[in-house]
């Protein structure tokens, strides 16, 4: 039966598994510091490996929708959990440089596998009422990976150091390989599922009747625009810009990253809830997270000096919201898709947040080293300086967000679907009178 105990046992597992690839994949935020000393580098060369990380990522999306809609989710779960091991076990043990940029590419490889084969299990263990709610709980209870590598993996840093660690964190890895292995079920059917064998035309055009649609565009762009300032914050520059920019504590810093995980928690299924009651308002909600991002940071940035403790709270809830707000682009590419082709959509739609995510962090490294030189001592100034970039690239996102759906509520309507506008619903309900809206 759908959405009974078996299916949440499978998701469970499923969801482990991504838990602990968000932990591999933030645990260079809480070392960023230690890895600069360790191997001698700037923030550019820190920040390259966490580009590097999600260019891999970014990249295999697509492949990676390919090979689901083929072999299924339970071969890459496994799969995935196996490959960031290795790589989080060869950043133990690493050196140089050269070893720990194989082993980040070890971690995007293996993470580009998880997230979409685990929310893929989504429409298959459940019912498609609860396919909106059940799929943010599984992005943002995912991100305990955070609160993982916030805490834990930075005790251990501090205490018993770098190799300690990581051999943990790799450990952690074949732990839910595991669990999945024994757990998880591509289908309630069949354990391991396979679809037919596909020609590379086929599997082209696929593709390409993905990108077509102005949905999966849709989705693309409000990943992109909605999860990059959580991402840049959690992966890489939060942690250096609490300690070295506002003068916090790491304990207080931690804090702070797990704060950012619990609002996720809370906030993801409550947009679960309006996604699924206002299914054709999705985009307004969307921007609405994207302009809460664009003010928290907003307020930080126009602070004289370092910001007090409550406005740098206000920050981390804000940009708590941009995982569950992103959340809703795998949205439009389900309901947009037919379901043999929704692992290549889901690719699509993931690489957004990434590539958006890769050149923040890119840009703000690189400013950081040209206001200090490539040395560590960074004062706030610097922070709010480099921070700023994103401001650009969001707004690259709006304009994306913006045509895309203009382009996707036309192709709705010329298939019958009326969309109507939301200054008529508002009306309609009594929160703007006639008048203003003729007005507006």
């Amino acid at each position: 039966m759908l959405g009974g105990a078996r299916a949440w046992a499978v998701w469970t597992a499923g969801l482990s598994a991504y838990i602990v690839a968000v932990l591999h994949r933030t645990s260079l935020g809480v070392a960023g510091l230690d890895a600069q000393e360790r191997f001698g580098i700037g923030a550019g060369a820190l920040a390259s490996f966490a580009v590097l990380q999600l260019l891999v990522y970014a990249a295999l999306q697509v492949p990676v929708g390919l090979l689901l809609d083929r072999f299924g989710s339970l071969r890459l779960v496994v799969a995935g959990a196996l490959v960031m091991a290795s790589g989080q076990a060869l950043m133990a043990v690493s050196g140089d440089l050269g070893g720990a940029v194989a082993a980040r590419v070890l971690v995007g490889a293996g993470d580009a596998m998880t997230f979409i084969s685990v929310l893929r299990l989504v429409p298959q263990w459940f019912p498609a009422r609860r396919v909106p709610v059940v799929t943010q709980l599984t992005g943002i209870v995912g991100q305990l990976g955070q609160v993982l590598s916030a805490v834990p993996l930075a005790a251990l840093l501090a205490g018993a150091g770098w190799t300690t660690a990581f051999v943990c964190a790799s450990a952690t890895g074949v732990f839910v390989a595991i669990v999945a292995l024994v757990a998880v079920h591509d289908s309630p059917g069949r354990r391991i599922s396979s679809g037919d064998a596909v020609t590379a035309r086929q599997l082209g055009a696929d593709l390409a009747s993905a990108w077509r649609h102005p949905g999966t565009r849709l989705g693309l762009w409000t990943h992109f625009t909605t999860q990059f300032p959580g991402t840049v914050f959690a992966l890489m520059w939060g942690y250096p810009f609490l300690i070295a920019g506002e003068g916090l504590s790491r304990g207080a810093a931690s804090s702070l990253l797990t704060l950012f995980v619990l609002v996720g928690m809370v906030g993801g299924p409550m947009l679960g809830v309006l996604v699924q009651r206002h299914p054709m308002r999705r985009s307004w909600l969307v921007l609405g997270v994207i302009a809460a991002n664009a003010l928290g940071w907003g307020l930080v940035l126009a602070w004289p000096g370092r910001a007090p403790l409550a406005v740098l709270l206000l920050l981390v809830v804000v940009l708590g919201l941009g995982g569950p707000g992103s959340m809703i682009g795998f949205e439009f590419a389900r309901t947009f898709n037919p379901p043999h082709r929704l692992g290549t959509a889901t690719g699509i739609v993931n690489v957004g947040g990434f590539v958006a995510s890769l050149l923040s962090i890119m840009l703000v490294g690189l400013i950081l080293d040209a206001r200090t030189g490539g040395l560590a001592g960074y004062d706030i100034a610097d922070f709010k300086v480099a921070m700023s970039v994103q401001y650009a690239i969001g707004a690259v996102g709006v304009v994306g967000i913006l045509r895309t759906r203009r382009l996707a509520r036309q192709r709705m309507a010329a298939e019958g679907i009326h969309v109507r506008p939301l200054r008529e619903v508002l009306a309609e309900r009594g929160w703007f009178t006639a008048d203003r809206i003729g007005k507006s």
